[in-house]
């Protein structure tokens, strides 16, 4: 269902009608469950150092090489499953990232086991509630802020890799933590009345 009238986040290629979904039906959307939250933050690892569109258009493969983000079974994985993974082409094959997902997986799991719940911990990050930004256009949008230092900071020390201040910001803006729809766009107003 495309609402081309609207005004939508300066950074989307509207020409790209799986973004565009992606954009309307699930950036900063806040996000409290802990599957999902998996998903997020495995396919953040995976995107450092590439554009975030060439992991959504991989996003089916990872979720078939990532036992569908089941953290339990992810964290099961062993060495053989690195080098079943580096043959697998829907995902971005890099040994270290792959690795990593496996990694990230077992920390996860940890916090899950401290905090409750994952959701839990990385929302205490902003105080519990979505952070609303004032974006207008695209020279507006942080790389990072505070928070997305603090949490990466506590995820490093908490073993995860291939999650620093940035590409954590990213996952922040994607589950929610904070709000940064551009202030024209028709998401940004949508998202708050959903939660206010």
């Amino acid at each position: 269902m495309q609402k081309e009238h609207h005004c939508r986040c300066p950074w989307l290629d509207t020409s790209k009608e799986d973004y565009v979904a992606y954009h309307d039906q699930e950036w900063g959307v806040p996000l409290y469950d802990d599957h999902r939250l998996f998903e997020f933050i495995t396919l953040e690892s995976a995107q450092a150092g590439l554009s975030w569109y060439t992991i959504l258009k991989k996003r089916d493969g990872y979720r078939s090489a990532f036992k569908n983000f089941v953290v339990e079974e992810v964290a099961k994985m062993t060495e053989d499953d690195v080098e079943r993974l580096m043959q697998f082409e829907g995902i971005i094959r890099n040994r270290a990232k792959i690795a990593a997902t496996i990694n990230n997986a077992r920390r996860f799991i940890e916090i899950q086991k401290e905090f409750g719940s994952f959701s839990n911990y990385q929302w205490q990050f902003v105080g519990g509630k979505p952070l609303v930004n004032d974006l207008d256009k695209l020279a507006d949008y942080p790389a990072i802020t505070e928070a997305s230092t603090a949490f990466a900071k506590d995820l490093k020390k908490r073993g995860f890799k291939f999650l620093g201040p940035t590409t954590v910001y990213a996952h922040m803006q994607a589950c929610g933590m904070v709000n940064d729809h551009s202030n024209d766009c028709f998401r940004k107003a949508e998202i708050i009345s959903e939660y206010e």
